[in-house]
């Protein structure tokens, strides 16, 4: 037997092959999650970065409105969505301070900063979830292709003692071709695996690294609007 790639596929059994598809559609799944979310990843980082500038001199002119609109055309960008959400809850708020100032109903104690707040919060929990989707199939691939090609190791065992036993004796030539398919299923199973797990690790940090901007860009946005909210003359004064 030649220890070439053909020749080891033509001597695996059944079960050997079918272990070594489904770590070939496990890698295929790891490139596809990883291409992805690298995409996602840099068109956030870099229309986030666009709309922090853009919005700047609209937050100076007090254009809350504009500032909430013009996250629209960034789509793409976590932080545009966190900040349009706080935005319309602070216009939400003064729309409600004018009703009362007007004698109409409203929620009584209506805290608006709390509002924007809370409306932040939901709005950021939710782009971080949605930045960390496929990331738990890298950590499944990663934590379960080992055991994968450890099930075609046992069966490449098994048909090595098969070959001893047709043969009658324990020369190389009776466990070859199992011994090989042995090795060929475990160092697949340890391949997939490791490089799931680097990327899994890598993305892990990204959407880290992104929750922190997150977070930094609401913390921004809540001390322009506490300072506009207490410079402004209470609707009850």
């Amino acid at each position: 037997m030649d220890f070439t790639i053909p020749q080891m596929w033509a001597a695996m059994g059944f079960i050997a092959k079918s272990v070594v598809v489904i770590l070939g559609v496990m890698s295929v799944f790891v490139v596809a999650v990883s291409v992805e979310r690298l995409i996602v990843f840099v068109k956030a980082k870099q229309q986030s970065r666009t709309y922090a500038m853009l919005i700047q001199d609209l937050l100076k002119q007090k254009k809350y409105r504009e500032a909430a609109d013009a996250a629209l055309q960034f789509k793409n960008s976590h932080i545009a969505k966190v900040i349009r959400s706080g935005l319309l809850e602070y216009i939400k708020g003064h729309l409600l301070e004018g009703a009362e100032a007007d004698g109409e109903m409203c929620a009584p104690g209506y805290d608006v900063l709390g509002a924007v707040n809370r409306a932040i919060e939901k709005s950021g929990a939710r782009e971080m979830a949605g930045m960390r989707r496929g990331l738990a199939g890298l950590a499944t691939v990663g934590s379960t292709a080992p055991f994968v090609g450890l099930f075609g190791t046992v069966f490449g065992i098994i048909n090595s003692f098969q070959g001893m036993a047709a043969e009658g004796g324990g020369g190389l030539g009776a466990v070859a071709g199992g011994i090989a398919e042995a090795l060929i299923t475990t160092g697949a199973g340890i391949g997939v695996a490791v490089v799931a797990v680097l990327l899994y690790n890598y993305f892990t940090s990204r959407v880290d690294s992104l929750q922190v901007d997150t977070n930094e860009s609401a913390i921004e946005i809540l001390d322009v609007l506490v300072k506009r909210h207490e410079a402004v003359p209470s609707a009850k004064a």
